[in-house]
């Protein structure tokens, strides 16, 4: 590519970029923007936590395989004299403590996802809980809860049925 034809390339690219800073942001009202809290699914965050830990039974599983083949096999090359089994025998060290993070960091994502979900699912519960009792007590100072000229059975209770003897 000629250099001139490079200039023209860069030329044209400046040339289709605004001239002015855009900066992301929510679209205004009436352009089709909704607005809300952020939501995340129990079952979204299970299905997250099963695969992290699923990854990490793998890596423990087929992981040390792995270091123990290599060293085995730097133990073997290293009773015959092999120069280069110091060599493997490093690889093996560096694998086995990688392998540690990797298994650390799948636990941590697991356990973090598992107690995530835990705690917001308590948080749920709490606030569930409270604007129903704000909501039983509201009712009591509510006339329009019972009917005109009858006791508010929000406060009051349900009248008892009488039995005839």
């Amino acid at each position: 590519m000629a250099w001139e034809e490079w200039e023209q390339l860069k030329t044209d690219a400046e040339a289709r970029r605004p001239t002015q800073m855009q900066i992301n942001h929510v679209a205004p009202e009436g352009e089709g923007a909704t607005f809300g809290d952020l939501k995340v699914k129990n079952a979204d965050l299970e299905k997250i936590g099963k695969e992290a830990h699923s990854l990490f039974e793998r890596l423990d599983r087929e992981g040390k395989v792995a270091h123990s083949s290599s060293d085995s096999a730097a133990t073997n090359l290293k009773q015959q004299g092999f120069d280069l089994a110091a060599g493997l025998q490093h690889v093996s060290n560096r694998w086995e403590k990688q392998l540690g993070s990797l298994l650390d960091a799948c636990a941590q994502i697991s356990n973090h996802l598992h107690r995530t979900q835990s705690v917001h699912g308590g948080d749920e519960d709490y606030i569930r809980r409270t604007m129903s009792s704000i909501d039983t007590l509201d009712q009591g100072f509510d006339e329009r809860v019972g009917k005109a000229g009858k006791p508010n059975p929000a406060y009051y209770g349900k009248p008892s049925e009488k039995k005839d003897d």
